[in-house]
């Protein structure tokens, strides 16, 4: 037998006994002369007063979604996302797929052309890295550690390329030697 079944049918079994006795009640007993009325009228004053902010607010704050992610990624253009959800709050809503994939694509040519793919603010916060440097200059940091970080990886690389080919080879320290010589 089912364990489970053993434990649990002690509570069930009431709880079936109390719906089929409440099904059984005469209704005058549930309901009092004029309530009907009183819940229809509290209904109303919801559907007319309380619905149409809640509607209002549902609206803005599923429209504002794209903008609040682009914030949180720090995406380079994040302005421009923020001003579509706003011009899709105006047309009612035909922007926001738009602002929506906007805001989820990686900016692969903004990273190309100015060589970041994050906002300038993100370096500008002063709680960053770079809250002490301009802008220019801690870009261009960010940049050496990525090229010091893959310059590091291919070195990485060639040992183990050359260690497979047993080749002797000279430290680099060496080679340069030479070359100044």
């Amino acid at each position: 037998m089912n364990p489970y079944f053993t434990q649990k049918w002690p509570n069930h079994f009431a709880l079936h006994l109390a719906t089929l006795i409440a099904c059984y009640l005469p209704s005058s007993a549930w309901a009092m002369a004029g309530m009907e009325e009183k819940i229809a009228d509290v209904m109303v004053w919801v559907v007319i007063i309380v619905m149409p902010f809640a509607a209002i607010y549902l609206f803005w704050k599923v429209h504002v979604l794209p903008e609040v992610y682009a914030e949180k990624i720090n995406h380079p253009q994040k302005r421009a996302i923020q001003v579509l959800c706003l011009l899709s709050l105006m047309v009612g809503g035909l922007l926001w797929p738009l602002a929506w994939l906007w805001a989820f694509t990686k900016p692969t040519h903004y990273k190309l052309a100015y060589g970041t793919d994050k906002h300038d603010d993100f370096f500008l916060k002063p709680d960053g890295a770079h809250a002490d440097k301009a802008l220019d200059l801690s870009i261009v940091d960010d940049e050496m550690l990525l090229l010091k970080e893959k310059l590091d990886g291919l070195n990485r690389k060639r040992d183990l390329i050359l260690s497979k080919q047993m080749i002797p080879v000279a430290p680099p320290a060496a080679v340069e030697g030479k070359k100044n010589a």
